[in-house]
């Protein structure tokens, strides 16, 4: 076979590996789990115990119908039970044993919807979770939702993701990374909408929010940038990366942080929350207020990347 001949092979593989990924399909399946989860079922704090079991069976239901291999982790705190919801699939290299973790809390705070914190990065995790199991990574994927990542519990040993990532440990398992999908559906075009936790991040950082952000600490960098190199390489959405100590407000706010007390490497993909979302841990935060488009392109371009990590 001739190199040219070879070429186009492999082009037409790499076309048909992605025939699955249709941009309406996922759209629709973004709007119906934010929707169901802010609105049909509200608000989820950690006191409301059944509203969180509906969300748990709601995306349990989801893995199992994708063919994903599903298991509750239940977990106590104060005396209430609670879930991480993890949906397996099996990659297609069986000698690889390591897992990449990608993870979303499906719990909101107090007075809130919560639809882009963090239906929003459950309706992304569920759309990662069913393009996989069509056509699976080499490497096994863990799509994990966690409960009781909002305060009072945020940044304790309570968490839903440090419950899961203390099991991984405990169990010797080997983590290629781990990736938090936490908010990631507002946008917003007009200038100075977007701010920073410093004014000189004003320099090097666009002052529009039409982009979604790789976050993560300085250890967790090689990883960051290299999901970056891949996402850039297959998306036109614009994406910022920052790796940095965790002292600069927000780098830590989410579920990747418990994973760093584990030494795995992680970051987080958001839309930079109260940095450009107003209407963050409010009322105000409905279904209607997102970018489901852009929304879309995130998951594609994040679907299509992490599939290609290990070329």
């Amino acid at each position: 076979m001739g190199i040219l001949a070879v070429f186009l092979t492999l082009a037409s593989l790499g076309s048909a590996a992605f025939e699955d990924v249709k941009m309406d399909d996922i759209k629709s399946n973004l709007i119906s789990t934010v929707k169901y989860l802010s609105h049909d079922i509200g608000q989820r704090s950690y006191l409301d115990i059944g509203k969180l079991n509906k969300a748990a069976q709601y995306i349990e239901d989801k893995f199992r119908s994708y063919g994903c291999n599903v298991k509750r982790q239940p977990f106590t705190y104060q005396g209430n039970t609670y879930f991480n919801i993890i949906g397996e699939v099996k990659g297609t290299k069986t000698t690889k044993d390591e897992i990449l973790v990608i993870g979303a809390h499906y719990d909101t705070v107090m007075g809130t919807p919560g639809a882009d914190d963090n239906a929003s990065g459950v309706a992304g995790l569920l759309e990662l979770a069913r393009l996989a199991a069509l056509r699976p990574f080499e490497m096994t994927v863990c799509f994990v939702a966690f409960s009781l990542e909002e305060p009072p519990i945020f940044r304790t040993e309570h968490m839903g993701s440090y419950v899961y990532a203390k099991s991984l440990k405990d169990e010797g398992i080997n983590v290629y990374g781990m990736i938090s999908l936490e908010m990631l559906g507002y946008f917003c075009d007009s200038k100075g909408c977007q701010y920073y936790p410093l004014p000189m991040f004003r320099w090097f950082y666009p002052d529009k929010g039409n982009f979604i952000s790789f976050v993560g600490n300085i250890s967790s960098r090689a990883f960051t940038k290299k999901v970056k190199r891949s996402f850039k390489s297959v998306s036109s959405l614009p994406v910022e990366s920052l790796n940095t100590a965790s002292f600069v407000l927000g780098v830590d706010f989410s579920d990747h942080r418990s994973f760093w007390k584990f030494g795995y490497p992680a970051f987080m993909v958001t839309d930079t929350a109260f940095y450009r979302n107003p209407y963050y841990h409010g009322l105000g935060d409905t279904a209607l207020t997102l970018d489901y488009e852009r929304t879309s392109e995130l998951i594609i371009g994040l679907y299509k990347s992490l599939s290609r990590l290990e070329r």
